[in-house]
């Protein structure tokens, strides 16, 4: 089953106000991860956040882009009919507030 991207409202907002080329590197980047989200331990190309400054973001995952300063954070929801990549923050911001966000949203 395909994993389907869903948008957290505020991280819509965030892609939205990137500048077209950086939108579009980013969007690339997420069809890419979709393919296969799940974490790099098992055999996906996310990246585990783990727990960051007081904040439990286990369940979230990331996707950096260290070429244009963007760091996207998602989280997986399964059930018996969806598979869902969900994501939550999408922003140009220092790791700590990326964290602070995707605790807030998670």
């Amino acid at each position: 089953m395909a994993w389907e991207i869903k948008y957290h409202p505020l991280a819509k907002e965030e892609l939205a106000r990137l500048d077209g080329s950086v939108r579009k590197i980013v969007l690339k980047g997420i069809i890419k991860v979709s393919a296969n989200p799940k974490p790099q331990s098992e055999g996906g190309y996310g990246k585990p956040l783990g727990n960051k400054a007081g904040n439990d973001l286990t369940v979230l995952l990331k996707i950096k882009y260290r070429d244009i300063g963007i760091r996207v954070v998602y989280k997986l929801k399964k059930n018996k009919k969806t598979h869902d990549m969900y994501m939550l923050v999408m922003c140009a911001s220092a790791d700590n507030e990326v964290d602070d966000l995707a605790g807030k949203r998670k």
